[in-house]
């Protein structure tokens, strides 16, 4: 096993002096469960007890009901007949919108629906159709904290899937295995883990005649089904779609609720895995039938995810980088401002409804390669100029939130980059240089004697 340097175990977090329910933590928990928290929200919940706040938080983002439909959300190709050509285009365009706005607005279900997009790969610019984006959308809604057999099931009869894994076109006459291998390597069981080339190749066939009719309904026709015999895992009948399902999930349970609750410890705590914790999760995935809700809640209560060298370990993903820094800082998000968070997480890799392939982006240190961090800091500077220029007193007033209106410029500073930085600045001489930038062309004489404040006119600029 691995060597780590993290002691807490599954076991339910209770603040203690060594691991203390303190700002620190409640930010690490809305960095990783949610899009971050704002002061308010940081506020509040430390008044809470941490256990029954995200067993709370938990259960309320799993009773939202999915977003509202759109007008267009069941049409076929004939309703765009005798439309502007770049419909299709707009309502794509106004969808991804609404999603960057749930996931600024909502939180966290969307940042658990997020996990689940990189997990159930579909890429809109494969399939192109956007009744076929929302029902897909719609699934990640509903199942994040559902049952994972359920999500299974119906993530490959959903059109996006259908079309984007060639499953619409596996016919008993040119049976398609995309589906099939992507089923067992990348969705439940792991590359290589307990099946065979023949099992994939069975299973196409056993899939075979599932497919969907304009960009919409998903159909099967018993004529293009391959009615032979097929054996998959051991199993030999003239097997179909659900039946494939039903054996995967019989067959190997323990493979897929290992191989989820590593991808869900890896997304979520440290890409330095720790088995004995995924081992616990998995148990718990397999005891409550493939319910997700119960692992959620196991691991977001833990010792373990609160463990101090757990804090900051993860490289968020532009999307994350972007809302967290607006939410942290309580920067203005207006209406017209989700275009340009959408476009500036595309433009650092991360484009929602097209990850890079069926395998999804690949997270942490991918982000940060020597083009894409600079493009992350200037992402940053835009937000702040922005904030500068047309609301500058919420500058100060944040400043005087983290800093409780301190006169000290180090404290002021140190506050500001311990609020945004998981474990702060390096070391001390950091602080120091930030402090004197932090204080520009102002004489030393101003601190000393304690004439100066945030109330100064030159205080948004400094900040």
């Amino acid at each position: 096993m691995p060597f780590t340097c993290v002691t807490g175990g599954i076991e339910p977090y209770i603040p203690s002096n060594a691991k203390p329910w303190d700002k620190r933590r409640v930010m690490h928990l809305g960095r990783r469960i949610a899009f971050g928290f704002s002061y308010p929200e940081i506020e509040s919940a430390l008044d809470n007890d941490p256990v029954n706040l995200i067993i709370d938080l938990l259960d309320e983002a799993h009773a939202m009901p999915s977003s509202p439909a759109p007008i267009w959300a069941n049409w076929v190709l004939d309703d765009y007949e005798g439309q502007e050509d770049d419909l299709i285009f707009i309502q794509a365009n106004d969808w991804s919108l609404q999603w960057v706005k749930e996931m600024h607005q909502v939180g966290l279900r969307e940042k658990i629906a997020l996990f689940w997009h990189n997990h159930f790969v579909t890429i809109y610019n494969d399939y192109f159709c956007t009744p076929s984006m929302y029902k897909y959308h719609k699934l990640l809604q509903d199942y994040c904290f559902g049952n994972f057999k359920d999500f299974v099931y119906e993530i490959g009869r959903t059109p996006a899937m259908l079309y984007f894994l060639n499953g619409a076109t596996n016919t008993s006459e040119e049976p398609n295995e995309n589906y099939a291998r992507e089923l067992y390597e990348l969705f439940t069981l792991g590359q290589g883990n307990g099946y065979t080339q023949m099992d994939i190749t069975e299973t196409a066939r056993a899939l075979t005649g599932v497919t969907s009719l304009d960009c919409q309904e998903t159909v099967f026709f018993n004529f293009l089904h391959d009615n032979e015999n097929k054996t998959i895992f051991g199993q030999t009948g003239n097997w179909g779609y659900d039946e494939v399902v039903d054996i995967l999930f019989e067959q190997r349970t323990a493979e897929i609720c290992q191989h989820i609750c590593t991808k869900i410890y890896r997304h979520f705590v440290s890409d330095q895995l720790d088995e004995a914790i995924i081992n616990e999760l998995a148990f718990t995935m397999e005891q409550n039938n493939f319910e997700m809700l119960p692992v959620f809640k196991q691991l977001f209560v833990s010792e373990h995810f609160f463990d101090d060298a757990i804090v900051g370990c993860k490289i968020k993903s532009p999307m994350d980088y972007i809302l967290n820094f607006a939410n942290s800082g309580s920067f203005p998000v207006e209406e017209e401002s989700y275009e340009f968070i959408r476009n500036a997480s595309a433009f650092l890799g991360q484009e929602i409804f097209n990850p890079v392939d069926v395998a999804g982006w690949p997270g942490n240190r991918s982000w940060i390669d020597t083009n894409f961090l600079t493009y992350r800091w200037a992402v940053a500077d835009a937000i702040l100029g922005l904030t500068f220029e047309y609301a500058p007193q919420i500058l100060v007033d944040f400043a005087k939130l983290v800093s409780n209106n301190s006169i000290d410029p180090l404290f002021v500073t140190q506050s500001i980059s311990d609020h945004f930085m998981p474990n702060g600045l390096q070391n001390e001489q950091a602080y120091i240089r930030a402090t004197e930038i932090f204080k520009t062309e102002i004489p030393q004489n101003y601190f000393d004697d304690g004439l100066w404040n945030l109330d100064w006119e030159i205080a948004p600029a400094q900040v």
